[in-house]
């Protein structure tokens, strides 16, 4: 479209059209249409977990649908039980003690990620975006009016950036820090210490922080999740965090996630709400409250599985010449660079670009991955582990049969 364009000619807003689609979910959505015409593709693309979820929360949707009360419309930021609910697990979970009316519920973590944004964001506020990032960050920010301004970390340093280069990228219109710990799509997870000096950085400057606490229960090793607002309490009062039970407990399309906030924060964003969505489906909102009040049995076992499949991802990417995979500390994501493979010769291509790169993987090796241009960082790829053993042995196999041909 010209920039000549006319409003009443343009026919979708320059707002609208400016957004890019999910690199993520459209790796996922092509790998899944070549299967379906009987290729054998294998998706290293989606971020969910491969497992049901938990039968007891299946059983508590089920019975909410028989149950008239939840026929009707109910509060726009959720079920009052529901809420209370998450207010006792985050204390259980973090250490951070908050009232049900800090908590809006939303459909999944997205809706939760732009709407906390569109509460606090005017326009040309800008907010400091650590790169690698997931790709919605950007576009939530940008559609709340809001500049995202990147800082990257490499492999270097384990994927997470310092308090020097926040300070760095810092300037009078900044208004809010990003913080992801466990990270997607890096699995990379902050210490104690290195969060705090966030949080206290912040704290100086006056800084709001949006933290993303989606993947706070898959932590392996000797890595701990930390929670800002519980270890900086000055924070508290210009902290917001995202969650919801998609990851934890395996409920990626049940779309629950939710904001934890300032009252008046969460007051408004539940105003936007209202007007957005309404209410969070009640059957969804019943078997979160079955999952966030239940134990942490489901996720433990999923947490050993990742954490095999964790370790054997690393070993054999890191068994490719040209690859280097840091080993992830959380979530369920290896990004390793690619970038020595740049320019080489893969069956007769020359693939200049990651991009170029994930397209030559498909084709050739009928493997779907994500290229790191969709997280910030040209020059990697992402692969969830979050898939059967024998299919993350496979697809990986099939990785270094065609990137083992790379030649000068």
């Amino acid at each position: 479209m010209s920039a000549a364009t006319s409003p009443s000619e343009r026919r979708v807003s320059a707002r609208i059209g400016a957004i890019s689609e999910s690199a993520t979910l459209a790796v996922d959505a092509k790998a899944k249409a070549l299967k379906a015409a009987g290729r054998p593709v294998i998706g290293f693309g989606a971020g969910e977990p491969d497992f049901p979820t938990p039968g007891y929360i299946v059983d508590a949707a089920v019975e909410a649908c028989r149950n008239p009360k939840y026929h009707r419309y109910t509060p726009a930021g959720g079920l009052p039980e529901l809420k209370a609910a998450i207010a006792e697990k985050t204390l259980r979970d973090s250490g951070y003690e908050v009232d049900a009316s800090q908590i809006l519920v939303t459909n999944g973590g997205k809706q939760a990620i732009y709407e906390a944004f569109a509460a606090i964001l005017d326009p040309g506020d800008e907010v400091i975006v650590p790169a690698p990032y997931w790709t919605t960050y950007p576009e939530s920010i940008r559609l709340a009016g809001g500049v995202p301004v990147d800082v990257v970390a490499d492999e270097t340093t384990g994927y997470r950036v310092s308090v020097e280069q926040l300070e760095a990228a810092r300037t009078e219109r900044t208004k809010v820090v990003l913080f992801v710990s466990p990270s997607n799509p890096t699995g990379a997870v902050y210490s104690e210490a290195e969060a705090e000096a966030i949080g206290k950085w912040a704290v100086e400057h006056g800084l709001w922080v949006l933290t993303d606490e989606i993947y706070e229960h898959l932590v392996y090793g000797d890595a701990k999740f930390t929670s800002l607002p519980a270890i900086v309490p000055e924070l508290r009062d210009k902290c917001i965090v995202v969650n919801g039970v998609a990851k934890t407990y395996a409920m990626t399309g049940w779309r629950v996630g939710w904001v934890i906030g300032p009252r008046d924060v969460v007051k408004a964003a539940t105003n936007l709400q209202s007007h957005a969505t309404s209410n969070v489906s009640n059957v969804a909102q019943a078997a979160a409250l079955a999952a966030v009040s239940g134990n942490l049995d489901a996720v433990a076992e999923m947490r050993t599985a990742f954490d095999r499949r964790r370790q054997t991802i690393v070993r054999m990417l890191n068994e490719i010449d040209g690859v280097l995979c840091p080993e992830p500390e959380g979530a369920f994501y290896a990004y390793p660079s690619v970038k020595e493979l740049l320019g080489k010769e893969i069956r007769g291509k020359r693939p200049a670009t990651s991009v170029e790169l994930a397209a030559l993987i498909l084709d050739e090796a009928e493997v779907a991955v994500v290229p790191g241009e969709a997280f910030g960082t040209p020059g990697y790829l992402r692969l969830s582990y979050a898939l059967g053993d024998d299919d993350l042995v496979e697809g990986v196999s099939r990785l270094q049969k065609l990137l083992g041909e790379a030649k000068a």
